[in-house]
């Protein structure tokens, strides 16, 4: 089992910047894959950003050059360095891990809002 916690959300005005943080505990070793993902209202979950365990990235293109993730080496500690947000960008922002036997783990969401 692997629990994460996501914190970091708020308002911020469209240019400014933004950092998530995901904490993960339980069997965090089992883990390969970390990802953050959004859902903005009346809208489908999407994928944001992805780091493997081999540090390899992916990111959405709408994100591409704004938004930055990371890992530490433990892999409990998951990171979304946002900048040049835009009012697009309002979401709740979660937390996911894929373990190496395919199962899933969310977290519970933070919310993002981008307005003057």
């Amino acid at each position: 089992q692997v629990q994460l916690v996501e914190s970091g959300g708020g308002l911020v005005q469209p240019g400014g910047s933004l950092t998530l943080t995901c904490a993960a505990s339980g069997s965090t070793a089992s883990i390969w894959r970390m990802a953050w993902y959004r859902q903005a209202p009346g809208k489908q979950r999407e994928l944001v950003a992805y780091i493997s365990i081999d540090r390899s990235i992916t990111y959405a293109d709408s994100v591409k050059g704004r938004f930055t993730i990371s890992r530490n080496n433990a892999y409990n500690r998951l990171y979304l360095q946002m900048s040049s947000l835009k009012p697009e960008d309002t979401a709740v922002y979660y937390c996911n891990a894929l373990a190496r036997s395919s199962r899933d783990y969310w977290g519970q969401g933070t919310q993002v809002t981008v307005s003057s």
